[in-house]
């Protein structure tokens, strides 16, 4: 990693933290830390479950304990079991209190109140220069959250995105896209040794998957790479390729092999930025155009 973007960053983060006061003992002086009060709008008037306060924020579930029981000390929040969970007393949910709705409502106010403290002292141009660099910034950042690791295909979040990819290429393809009509991709094809199944989260929420069958004596192949809509152009198609590669190259495979259709050429332009080249087709897929392939590094 080059040391000067390190650098950059880190002069980046100083500078936000002292700018949006993440240094001060009471946040937008309310006598409460940054931290108190990211949970408690997040929280808002609507209320919201622990588990999912927790995957929001990232925070561990002890750190998260300790900022509700504040928040319960100083009477903003109760929590416990939600009836959004069909009588499941496991499920645990925080809501605010009439003095946390009350307190919730000065934070939203306040909050306007600082981001126009920070435009305020630029010229209109500069105003959008600004929210445009922080609207990039906040899509980059969403990017890095995005995390890519092995998953059972059969993991609920695997078929969850499995069926988006069959949705999403059934609106694109000019025949709809029909499962049973294509190549069989079968769970057991998508587990080590004989391939892999890829699944990108962010806050641990299904955002993209990938996964590469090992063929013995053929080249591998990848299938089912899609990211949703939230996350596209942020490069996590790639990404997902190239951990694909990796595990294919890890394994002893030379060479991977994919198959797509004409009318998702977003897809076929990252192929080719990656160094895949046309080839002849090596398969019978029903719904496919355009065959590649690559050679892979050792």
């Amino acid at each position: 990693m080059d040391s000067e973007l390190t650098a950059a960053v880190r002069r980046f983060n100083r500078t936000v933290t002292q700018r949006v006061g993440a240094l001060d003992d009471g946040y937008m002086a309310r006598g409460r830390p940054l931290a108190q009060a990211r949970l408690l709008w997040e929280i808002g008037p609507d209320g919201a479950e622990v588990a999912a306060l927790r995957t929001r924020l990232g925070l561990d579930s002890g750190h998260l304990s300790r900022l509700l029981r504040a928040l319960e000390g100083d009477g903003l929040v109760a929590v416990g079991p939600t009836d959004r969970s069909g009588g499941d007393g496991r499920v645990r949910e925080a809501v605010l209190t009439d003095a946390g709705r009350a307190e919730w409502a000065v934070l939203d106010a306040r909050s306007d109140e600082f981001a126009r403290s920070i435009l305020a002292p630029l010229d209109p141009p500069r105003r959008e220069r600004l929210v445009a660099a922080m609207a990039e910034v906040e899509r980059l950042l969403m990017a890095s959250m995005v995390v890519i690791e092995v998953c059972p295909p059969g993991d609920r979040r695997a078929r969850a995105c499995v069926r988006a990819y069959a949705r999403d290429v059934a609106q694109r393809f000019d025949d709809g896209f029909d499962p049973a009509l294509s190549s069989p991709v079968r769970d057991e094809d998508l587990v080590p040794p004989a391939g892999v199944f890829l699944l990108a989260t962010l806050h641990s929420e299904p955002v993209g998957c990938g996964a590469v069958k090992l063929h013995r004596d053929a080249p591998a192949e990848i299938k089912r790479v899609w990211v949703a809509d939230a996350v596209r152009g942020l490069g996590v198609g790639r990404r997902i390729l190239d951990e694909l590669e990796r595990h294919a190259a890890a394994r002893g495979w030379t060479t991977v092999r994919l198959d797509t259709n004409r009318r998702l050429t977003e897809a076929i332009a990252m192929y080719r930025a990656a160094g895949y080249r046309e080839i002849a087709p090596y398969n019978t897929e029903r719904y496919a155009h355009h065959w590649f392939e690559k050679q892979l590094a050792p």
